[in-house]
């Protein structure tokens, strides 16, 4: 685990993940999105993923990255990126079930907050196996406690 005085602005994380039916499924019964053409889909062998899917995945993941796990973390929301036209996010191109997402976690601002706590911007990068974006996501910003408690 990296405390908050370690991280750097630029510092990448990297790791790979994948979204199961089963697991989809579970999401979309949990978080009750309705969509007429995910439902459609569920029949498929490998279904499209949706896109607060992906999200929630990347976010499970960067939590889970050895240099973020143990950390007193909370995630904020996210800002428009100014030197994007203030987006946030794009879907590039679609993921379907059991295909292999690559993740970078790219630190991208990291500011003081008080003397207990900081701030980092994380923009995430999701590729597939023949490394095609499949998603960007800029500015997502997470409240840090500088020193964790042991």
């Amino acid at each position: 685990m990296k405390k908050f005085s370690e991280f750097r602005t630029g510092d990448s994380f990297f790791s790979t993940c994948s979204i199961s039916n089963k697991e989809l499924d579970e999401y979309l019964n949990f978080s009750r999105v309705r969509n007429a053409f995910l439902k459609d889909n569920r029949k498929e062998k490998q279904q499209i993923v949706s896109g607060r899917a992906i999200l929630s995945r990347m976010e499970g993941e960067f939590t889970r990255l050895s240099q973020i796990y143990g950390n007193h973390i909370i995630f904020l929301g996210t800002d428009g990126d100014p030197e994007w036209r203030n987006k946030n996010t794009r879907f590039l191109k679609p993921l379907y079930t059991d295909q292999v997402l690559k993740l970078k976690f790219t630190i991208s601002q990291k500011e003081d907050i008080d003397d207990e706590f900081g701030k980092i911007a994380i923009d995430y990068e999701g590729t597939n196996q023949e490394r095609e974006p499949i998603v960007i996501s800029k500015k997502n910003i997470y409240r840090i406690k500088k020193e964790p408690s042991r």
